[in-house]
């Protein structure tokens, strides 16, 4: 780490703590009446129904219809979709064959004082079939209910992906859409569809279920596979949910809700607290014994902790762009804890390699050059275990469209039944995202940290590294 500079302490501090600010905090901007966060922080967290409790509902077949075991196979998997699609993967999912009932029970949503949990297990039930059809044209059904009649295009099963997009419309003004990219047998169909189309009165229309939400006029053929939903979204996040629904699918048969409760938390928030006091407590006495041991490395490990639970508190968040936000239960916590502990075995390590390097006899410079790489090798040997089963548990208890579940054979781990899932994969998820951040906090930024310092004049005192003076 020849390359670190006297500047790099310091560029590196305030980066950590920028990003551990920002992660607790969060930031938000004002939309009109709206208030939107830019960046997530701790209030934008949804709590597991072990903290604050939640919704309880079950699920049925509309007009008592006799659903066979694949579709209620079917449709749990695509409910388990939309939770996830929604940031909730703390929730139990699960179908009983018998009375054709399907039990769902999920966290509040974070932040939300007037939170409407009929709204949010509607939007679960709902089919969500999507169809685009030639015309207009609908007639209504013996339940007066408005059914369209016009030939189907596509449907949503030939829609490989919907992404919500706020682009300019052909007057050139900026609207929320919903993008879809379709696969091959929906590409060829909708090509000849607006091909024969194009130029004419009749528009395709766009139904969701028996509602129209949109009816564009065909200028253009498309040819690409790139199709857009406007005219109907008021703001991104409805644009989103559409997107949500369409990603996940269309249930396979019309359910209703036979039963909805409220449910209290097994734990509560009061427990929560008591957690974060005695983490609080806990990091502090951590710092006190680091610094005393270690010296200057020790009080470079205390600021790579505290990045490092940042990070994990990030990666729940939602605070990195490209991951979606998870939930955070009781388990959790004890994956971030877990992970912070190996966070701290290593600066152990290191600072204890240090030592022994220095009182070999080594410079100061060389002394921190080999005591960080003969520390990586123990680190990684510790680390890559938690990685292997944080993996595991991911997989085996996320819902079948996961990433790790597609690599992982999840069907081997039913023998431990759904209700579990939702608290097993938060466990996961943190020691995870924790052990990550131990890498980058605990040992790349921790290095230059050090190496950084002992460029300083008045750092160069060995002692202050944990050797004899010499």
């Amino acid at each position: 780490m020849k390359k670190a500079k006297k500047s790099t302490f310091f560029i590196v501090l305030v980066l950590i703590l920028l990003f551990s600010v920002s992660s607790v905090l969060g930031l938000d901007y004002q939309f009109g009446d709206n208030c939107k966060p830019l960046i997530n922080g701790v209030d934008d967290i949804r709590l597991g129904i072990d903290i604050q409790g939640g919704v309880d509902v079950t699920f049925g077949p509309a007009n008592d219809v006799d659903a066979t075991k694949e579709q209620l196979d079917a449709a749990t998997a695509t409910i388990k979709t939309r939770l996830v699609n929604k940031g909730i993967n703390d929730s139990e999912v699960y179908s009983d064959e018998d009375s054709d009932r399907i039990i769902v029970r999920f966290p509040w949503q974070a932040g939300e004082t007037d939170f409407d949990p009929e709204t949010a297990v509607k939007e679960l039930g709902e089919t969500a079939e999507l169809t685009f059809r030639k015309g207009t044209a609908s007639e209504t059904d013996e339940n007066e209910e408005t059914v369209p009649t016009g030939e189907i295009v596509i449907s949503g099963a030939d829609v490989q992906s919907a992404q919500a997009v706020n682009m300019p419309n052909d007057e050139g003004q900026y609207e929320y859409m919903v993008k879809l990219i379709l696969n091959d047998s929906g590409k060829s169909a909708f090509a000849a569809a607006t091909t024969e189309l194009k130029g004419s009165s009749t528009p395709i229309s766009i139904w969701m279920d028996n509602i129209m939400i949109s009816a564009p006029t065909v200028n253009n053929a498309i040819t690409d596979g790139e199709a857009y939903i406007s005219g109907s979204f008021e703001t991104m996040s409805d644009a989103q949910d559409l997107a949500d629904k369409i990603n996940s699918g269309a249930l396979p048969l019309k359910i209703e809700t036979k039963s909805f409760k409220t449910i209290s938390p097994t734990m509560g928030e009061g427990s929560l607290n008591a957690i974060l006091l005695a983490g609080a407590i806990a990091l502090a006495a951590i710092a006190i014994y680091m610094i005393v041991l270690y010296k200057l490395p020790g009080m470079v490990a205390v600021i790579a902790i505290i990045g490092q639970i940042a990070g994990s508190i990030a990666a729940v968040s939602g605070w990195f762009g490209f991951m979606d936000s998870s939930t955070l239960t009781i388990p959790g916590i004890a994956g971030i804890i877990l992970a912070v502990g190996m966070g701290v075995d290593a600066n152990i390590i290191t600072g204890e390699r240090l030592k022994e390097e220095l009182r070999s006899g080594k410079s100061l410079e060389s002394g921190i050059n080999v005591a960080y790489k003969k520390a990586f090798s123990a680190i990684l040997d510790g680390n890559i275990t938690n990685v292997i089963v944080a993996i595991v548990l991911m997989g085996a208890f996320g819902v079948p469209t996961s990433f790790f579940s597609k690599i992982l054979n999840s069907t081997i781990f039913a023998a431990f039944g759904a209700t579990a899932e939702g608290v097993v994969y938060s466990f996961g998820y943190t020691l995870l995202a924790g052990v990550i951040f131990n890498f980058v906090m605990g040992v790349f930024a921790a290095r230059l940290m050090v190496t950084s310092l002992s460029k300083f004049k008045c750092f160069k005192n060995r002692k202050l590294f944990g050797g004899d003076v010499k």
